[in-house]
């Protein structure tokens, strides 16, 4: 069994309401834009904690703010936990809290993340008397999919005023009581783009009567990846990925359209609009060269996440003094996103990993057997909460 180390900043009760919490979002999972169930729960564990000031946003998000009444610096802290779940069906059947939604799953650790943030919501008010300032915590749901719960955080000016943000997530390659963090874009941005590349229709017997969208469509997947391979940094992680291509109408009949959809993914915020429009500019010379056109649209999803540096040392300090120089893992950067890149857009942020891997939980997320024990989510909360204590009285 995992031995941990905690600061004691829970109470009994708030360690129950924790554990209950996740056991009761994993039984009910919610997709994005759905949590209504776990709204009404999170508002409802609040208000028998106290805490009947909740307000909503994003439809089915919660925040809470807790303002402190000692006299001292007067910082404005806000904290992050997601709430909304994944279409995946769970293959777990060693949990008694096993989700009861067919084909959908707590497969990101989103269970934990607001069980964490709810712990720390629940000790700020208990202890508001003996710290100085405010903090936010947040309740956001759909981080997974659009529309994204961290862009309203953005548009309706939810982090005006604050002076950091903090966010976590469960990392399956960083043993179980082991914590980490990096400096600098930790996750990449994830734009979303489509292109119709158009032709003109002709007997397949005839190619030189018509213009071949299919022809087309090949040439583009062949340069895009040039802008990677020869105009990006190999530091910044540029990736151009499409994911689906539809044309054709019959096999002796020379194409007229093609659609693809892709995401472009960059850890650079100067380079994000860069890469995106050497994109277009691809798509619209390539069919150009062929005789055709092409129709390019694109959508701005998750910026990256970039971590602050004085923060992350912070938190390693933190977390060498709590549980020990062996706990703390930097971590490696993902291509991967997380629509944290709004509040890390806003005000200086840190998005830290807390370790789940053990033996019987070596799955990563998103898949039909991720899970992650109880026992971490006691001493990652109390980190949590001892962090922003630390960064209320800097």
């Amino acid at each position: 069994m995992m031995v941990v180390l905690t600061n004691n900043l829970l109470s009994e009760v708030e360690r129950e309401a924790v554990i209950e919490m996740r056991h009761a979002m994993h039984r009910e999972p919610e997709l994005s834009n759905r949590e209504w169930k776990t709204q009404q729960r999170i508002i409802e564990t609040l208000e028998t904690f106290g805490l009947a000031e909740a307000k909503t946003f994003h439809k089915t998000g919660v925040y809470v703010d807790i303002q402190g009444l000692a006299a001292g610096p007067n910082r404005s802290i806000a904290l992050r936990g997601d709430i909304d779940a994944l279409p995946i069906q769970e293959s777990r059947d060693d949990l008694a809290y096993k989700s009861q939604v067919p084909g959908v799953m707590h497969a990101c650790g989103h269970d934990m993340h607001t069980s964490i943030a709810l712990g720390t919501a629940l000790a700020f008010h208990r202890m508001r008397e003996n710290f100085s300032g405010r903090v936010r915590v947040f309740f956001q749901p759909a981080e997974e999919e659009e529309p994204v719960g961290g862009r309203t955080v953005v548009n309706e000016k939810l982090l005006d005023g604050f002076d950091a943000a903090v966010g976590f997530h469960v990392r399956t390659d960083i043993p179980a009581g082991s914590y980490g963090a990096r400096a600098g874009a930790v996750m990449n941005s994830a734009d979303k783009f489509e292109v119709e590349l158009i032709g003109t229709m002709a007997h397949g017997a005839k190619p030189n009567a018509g213009v071949d969208a299919i022809a087309i469509a090949g040439a583009f997947i062949n340069e895009v990846q040039k802008v990677v391979s020869r105009e990006m940094p190999v530091d910044d992680r540029a990736i151009v990925t499409i994911g689906t291509i539809h044309g054709g109408e019959a096999r002796n009949i020379i194409c007229p359209s093609v659609v693809m959809t892709g995401t472009i993914r960059t850890a650079s915020p100067e380079r994000r609009r860069l890469l995106v429009r050497r994109v277009r500019e691809i798509a619209e010379g390539v069919a150009a060269m062929h005789r055709g056109k092409a129709d390019f649209t694109s959508q701005e999803g998750d910026p990256p996440v970039v971590n602050d540096a004085t923060m992350v040392e912070r938190f390693r300090q933190l977390v060498v003094q709590s549980v020990g120089d062996e706990k703390y893992v930097e971590g490696t950067a993902s291509t991967g996103s997380d629509d944290f890149g709004f509040y890390s857009s806003c005000v200086p942020s840190i998005y830290f990993w807390f370790g789940s891997r053990e033996p019987g939980n070596e799955s990563g997320i998103h898949t039909p057997t991720f899970g992650a024990s109880d026992e971490i989510l006691v001493p990652t909360t109390e980190l949590a909460i001892r962090y922003c204590l630390e960064l209320l009285h800097s």
